[in-house]
């Protein structure tokens, strides 16, 4: 009944470019807060980036001015442009979904996708 499904990670060389896309389905299709976790080798998992509905918008500090969180136009779909790619951002990335954007912060969103790889090569 619930899903969020990632697409667009891959491999790409250092310096590269991913644009990855959330799209959710049944009933966090409504969500208010939309977000972008990712899971590093030997690494917790971290925020990286999140936005609502109004316009509020939240960076980890080591992906400020290199990744963009965008809403589609369809209010289901989020998307996470990631430029200038580094070795260090190859992880799983998920993507997370709430009504309520603490939770998205936190990393106890309601809705969680199943995650997409990036591999960032030297």
């Amino acid at each position: 009944q619930v899903q969020l499904l990632e697409s667009g990670g891959g491999w790409v060389q250092a310096g590269g470019s991913l644009r990855l896309s959330c799209a959710a389905s049944g009933s966090i299709a409504g969500s208010n807060a939309m977000g972008w976790y990712r899971q590093a080798p030997g690494k917790q998992r971290e925020l990286v980036a999140a936005i609502t509905s109004g316009g509020t918008l939240n960076y980890a500090d080591s992906v400020k001015g290199r990744f963009t969180i965008s809403r589609g136009n369809a209010r289901n779909t989020v998307y996470l442009q990631m430029n200038s790619l580094k070795s260090e951002d190859t992880a799983v990335y998920y993507c997370a979904a709430d009504r309520d954007l603490r939770t998205v912060l936190v990393g106890t969103a309601r809705y969680w996708g199943q995650g997409t790889q990036v591999t960032v090569s030297s």
